[in-house]
């Protein structure tokens, strides 16, 4: 496959319930695991729950992590076709439980204390 970046325009989802409020850290998102889809694109979905470690040490890759070991939730998609990629992790706001592409765990409802999660 070559590499080559498609570039799409337009309004990207919005997970925030209030989108003037949070906070957000630069991760790098790890593409271990992800499965290609129907056009062989790895795109870990905006609302992905993360882990990792990337809270106390920056060089550590953000990884989907639905439980106790919870940091941060993906503000964005992000294309990890190529290898890791940057993206942003919120890591406190105001989150839309119906933009997400899976509901997060009691376990991480409880590790993400800075997030509320609302209908």
């Amino acid at each position: 496959m070559s590499k080559f970046v498609e570039t799409t325009y337009g309004t990207p989802k919005q997970i925030l319930k209030f989108p003037d409020h949070y906070v957000a850290l630069a991760v790098t998102v790890d593409d271990a695991g992800v499965t290609p889809d129907a056009n062989g694109r790895k795109i870990v979905p905006a609302g992905t729950i993360l882990g990792g470690g990337f809270i106390a040490d920056d060089t550590q890759k953000a990884v989907p992590a639905n439980g106790a070991t919870s940091e941060g939730v993906l503000f964005n998609d992000t294309d990890v076709t190529y290898g890791p990629a940057p993206g942003a992790a919120i890591i406190h706001g105001f989150i839309d439980l119906n933009k997400l592409p899976a509901a997060p765990t009691a376990d991480a409802i409880a590790a993400l204390k800075q997030i509320t999660f609302i209908k």
